[in-house]
C-alpha cells in the first residue's frame, strides 16, 4: 500500500476518493473550506497539499483511517495514526472493556472481528452455534466469513444460505471498495467460489418454534440457522468505534446477533441459563 501510494501520488489517490464519494471538486471545496481551484491544483499535481489540508479532505471524503496514513505518505508527510497491536500493553483496558461487552450479551452470540473479519474474540453464544464446524475452520487464525459460507463450515445449518450468503458477498464488496484490501479480496474470491448446499426438506415433526421462523421480516434479514434439530432466527448488527486515531482500533467491529422472536430468546436462554 506504501508503494502503490508513493508511486500514484496524492492528487490522484484524492481523485479517487473525492469520485468514489460522488463529490465534485466543488462540492469538496465547499466542505472543506477550500476553492475548487485549489482542489483542481491538488489533484492534478500543480500544488502540494499541506499536512493539515491532506487530514482535512480525507476527513470531509471519509476516507478510512489506515488510507489516510497512505494519502500522507503519497503526499510526502509521516503517517499521522499509530497502528498499535490489539496484543500491546497500551491496549490491555481496550481489550478487557471488548471482552465484558462480549460476555454482557450472553447468551446472545456477538464477537469481534478485524477488517478482514478475523475472529479476535467471541462469546459462549457463537461458540454454542460453532458445534459440529470442521476442526480445520476453528484453528486460529479463525475466519468468520470462512467459518460461515465453508461447506463444512455453518453454511449447512443455514436454512436462508442463498440470501444470507448474498448479503456477506455485498458486504465483503462494499469493504473491497473502502479499504482495497488485497488480502480482503483473496477472501471474497475463495469464499464466494464454495458451492452452496442443498438443504435437508424439512421433516412433518418440526418443533412449533421452527414454524415460527417461517415468518417474514420486513425490517432486516434474519439469519436462520439450525441448532440441535432447532432452527434459531437472529437479526445480526455490527457496531464500530467513533473517531477512532488508531488504525487498529478504526478496524475492529463487533458483530452481535439479536433474537428475531421470542421462541429463539427462550431457547438461548434455556441452552444457556
Amino acid at each position: 500500500m506504501t508503494t502503490t501510494a508513493l508511486e500514484t501520488g496524492v492528487g490522484p489517490l484524492l481523485r479517487g476518493w473525492r469520485e468514489q464519494r460522488r463529490l465534485s471538486q466543488l462540492e469538496l471545496a465547499l466542505r472543506a473550506d477550500s476553492s475548487a481551484r485549489h482542489i483542481s491544483f491538488i489533484e492534478t499535481g500543480r500544488s502540494r497539499p499541506s499536512e493539515e489540508m491532506v487530514l482535512r479532505l480525507a476527513e470531509h471524503l471519509d476516507v478510512p483511517v489506515r488510507e489516510r496514513n497512505a494519502l500522507l505518505l503519497a503526499a510526502g508527510y509521516a503517517p499521522h495514526y499509530a497502528q498499535t497491536p490489539l496484543d500491546d500493553p497500551a491496549m490491555s483496558s481496550l481489550r478487557e472493556g471488548m471482552e465484558r461487552l462480549l460476555g454482557a450479551y450472553e447468551p446472545y452470540p456477538a464477537l469481534m472481528v478485524d477488517a478482514t473479519y478475523t475472529v479476535l474474540a467471541a462469546n459462549r453464544g457463537i461458540e454454542m452455534l460453532l458445534e459440529g464446524v470442521a476442526g480445520h475452520l476453528l484453528t486460529p487464525p479463525v475466519n468468520a466469513m470462512r467459518l460461515t459460507l465453508h461447506p463444512e463450515g455453518l453454511a449447512p445449518r443455514i436454512r436462508n444460505l442463498a440470501q444470507w450468503r448474498g448479503h456477506l458477498l455485498d458486504q465483503m464488496e462494499r469493504q473491497i471498495a473502502l479499504l482495497r484490501n488485497d488480502s480482503l479480496r483473496a477472501l471474497y474470491e475463495e469464499v464466494a467460489d464454495h458451492p452452496v448446499p442443498a438443504h435437508p426438506v424439512p421433516e412433518s415433526g418440526e418443533t412449533p418454534a421452527d414454524a415460527g421462523h417461517q415468518q417474514v421480516f420486513p425490517f432486516a434479514l434474519p439469519l436462520r440457522i439450525e441448532h440441535a434439530g432447532t432452527v434459531l432466527s437472529f437479526i445480526s448488527t455490527i457496531a464500530t468505534f467513533n473517531t477512532p486515531m488508531d488504525v487498529t482500533v478504526s478496524e475492529l467491529a463487533i458483530e452481535t446477533f439479536l433474537p428475531a422472536d421470542p421462541e429463539t430468546a427462550t431457547y438461548l436462554q434455556s441452552f444457556m441459563p
